[in-house]
């Protein structure tokens, strides 16, 4: 299914995208660098932590957890939404299996 059908589909509400979500969460992090991202954000929390600001240090070290895993958990659907606008996107998506559609 070319592009254009796939968002004229979808559109009209004629088809159905299966997508996995453990493969769409790798592929994200991978795109995003999320480890890479996380480990300074960690770090700065700790250095502030260090340095006297205990509540603030533990805060930016929460965001750090916490915000790569919410990426993670939304990842579906925000693969959905930018393949039905990226072509190229939308055709590494299905050859790589990630998301799958069935009329």
């Amino acid at each position: 299914m070319t592009h254009a059908e796939f968002v004229h589909a979808h559109s009209n509400g004629t088809l159905r995208v299966v997508c996995n979500p453990q493969r769409a969460a790798s592929f994200l992090s991978a795109r995003l660098l999320l480890p890479f991202m996380m480990m300074p954000v960690i770090g700065v929390g700790i250095a502030l932590a260090l340095t006297g600001r205990i509540w603030v240090g533990l805060a930016v070290i929460a965001l750090g957890i916490i915000v790569p895993r919410m990426i993670k958990r939304s990842a579906p659907q925000f693969l959905l939404a930018q393949a039905l606008h990226d072509e190229k996107l939308y055709m590494e998506l299905t050859q790589s299996e990630i998301i799958v559609v069935k009329v």
